[in-house]
């Protein structure tokens, strides 16, 4: 099983935050449904009220023991974009948190995406779940920067990844498929984050670009 099955296009990514802006006149205005609020467990985890949003009931993106999600993230001084770089962490957690569970349909992901993110979120699910995988190990997320977008309050945050220590395991047999570093161990994400419009503020990815055997991530 491929580390990260599917990738979107530097070109596909710019065309369809472009169609997006337009469509918005330069800002999110249509108000959207927060999906998957009114059946996930609250969290125990710091990661649900970290941007602000504590009456916000929001579901559950906890991990299995064996799997640990490192964000070495710099908190921004400003709280918008403290809140959107949370928000895009939450979404990678609740990408794997549908995968621990096996389920594609996972209202963790829903809540935290929308879009072309949350269409991303489920094939990938879908595709770890069609070959009998989960995951373990430990995955690193870091450099993170946000950029604004356009004239409202979308923002572009990307930042890199190390998955080296990030593996894929057979649901059945338990047996871990172990891999050496390599390029292909560093990743570039970049996440179309924009506020939803609930009374409490929950940011959500609307698109994604995933970039591998990226070299600057390395280092």
């Amino acid at each position: 099983m491929a580390r990260s099955a599917l990738t979107m296009t530097a070109a596909t990514f710019a065309a369809t935050t472009a169609l997006l802006l337009t469509a918005c006149g330069g800002e999110d205005s249509s108000p959207d449904d927060i999906k998957g609020a009114e059946t996930g467990k609250s969290s125990s985890s710091p990661s649900a009220s970290a941007s602000g949003a504590a009456d916000v009931k929001r579901p559950d993106v906890s991990l299995p023991e064996d799997l640990k999600l490192v964000f070495d993230f710099e908190k921004p001084s400003d709280t918008e974009q403290a809140a959107a770089l949370e928000d895009a962490a939450n979404y990678i957690r609740a990408l794997d948190h549908g995968i621990a569970q096996q389920d594609p349909n996972d209202p963790a992901y829903q809540f935290y995406s929308t879009g072309g993110a949350e269409k991303y979120a489920k094939s990938q699910i879908e595709a770890w779940v069609k070959d009998g995988w989960t995951v373990t190990g430990d995955d690193r997320y870091f450099d993170a920067s946000i950029d604004p977008v356009g004239e409202g309050k979308s923002v572009l945050v990307s930042f890199c990844r190390n998955q080296a220590k990030f593996y894929s395991k057979k649901v059945k047999t338990g047996k871990v498929n172990y891999t050496e570093e390599n390029l292909d161990s560093y990743q570039k994400f970049s996440l179309l984050m924009s506020p939803s419009e609930a009374p409490a503020a929950v940011w959500q990815a609307r698109q994604i670009e995933v970039q591998g055997r990226v070299k600057e991530c390395k280092g």
